[in-house]
């Protein structure tokens, strides 16, 4: 079993013991409130949305059977992703600069606007305050260094993993904005950096912004390249939905 394999293996592990169920901006081009009125004026995809491959990170059930299911687990973890999942070679570039870069830093009056915002939503769905705290402050953070909507850094969040930084998909992705676990190979980093805040923020604000330039500010197409699901308007769909009925800030 190889390193990688094997810490995927424990993180699953991690996962059952500490996934149980729980309880229950800035908008710097306009592409959000452009997007979220072209979808009022769809009419709803017919039958279940077709399978992106990503699978549910917050399934439990299925992190269980996953789990039981040990000898396919490397399979799983090693398949190969899909077109556009974190696979460009110049994100290699950018996520190397973004790693190295010195950490940044908030206005105080802002972010302080922000927290009052935003705390008592997130205080619905996660609980542990250091963890709380630590997640608002580098959103915030990061999404004011690559100038991207801080409310859609949070609704990616919600939909990737709900908030749950142990989170692992079908296909490996790992943490808040589940980064794919080949990363830490390629930038000389820790598999247990993915699963920290900060790390795991930096790297998937830096990926979501590489797709908005690449698609001109396009949110729909930049959110299908960053869940790997280009063709398809589900995954971008839901993520704005969340956005407008959660997590909307100005």
């Amino acid at each position: 079993m190889t390193d990688a394999v094997s810490f995927y293996l424990k993180l699953e592990l991690r996962v059952l013991s500490n996934l149980l169920p729980r309880s229950p901006g800035e908008d710097t081009g306009g592409g959000i409130r452009k997007c979220l009125r072209e979808r009022a004026f769809r009419r709803p995809h017919p039958g279940p949305p077709p399978a992106t491959g990503r699978g549910n990170a917050n399934s439990f059930p299925r992190l269980a059977s996953r789990v039981a299911a040990g000898a396919l687990v490397g399979v799983l973890w090693l398949s190969p992703a899909h077109a556009d999942r974190q696979q460009d070679p110049e994100l290699g570039k950018l996520l190397q600069q973004a790693l190295d870069s010195d950490r940044c830093f908030d206005d105080k009056f802002d972010q302080q606007v922000w927290l009052a915002a935003m705390e008592p939503k997130l205080r619905k769905v996660l609980k542990d305050d250091a963890e709380r705290s630590e997640l608002l402050h580098q959103v915030h953070c990061e999404s004011r260094r690559l100038k991207l909507p801080p409310g859609l850094v949070m609704a990616v969040i919600d939909t990737e993993s709900r908030f749950n930084r142990w989170a692992v998909s079908s296909a490996g992705a790992v943490g808040l904005m589940q980064v794919m676990p080949f990363w830490p190979q390629q930038l000389g980093m820790t598999n247990a950096q993915l699963v920290r805040i900060p790390q795991n923020v930096r790297m998937g604000c830096t990926i979501l912004k590489f797709y908005l330039d690449r698609e001109k500010g396009d949110y729909a197409k930049a959110l299908a390249r960053y869940n790997g699901s280009v063709g398809r308007r589900n995954y971008s769909d839901m993520v704005l939905e969340r956005l407008s009925a959660r997590w909307h800030y100005d």
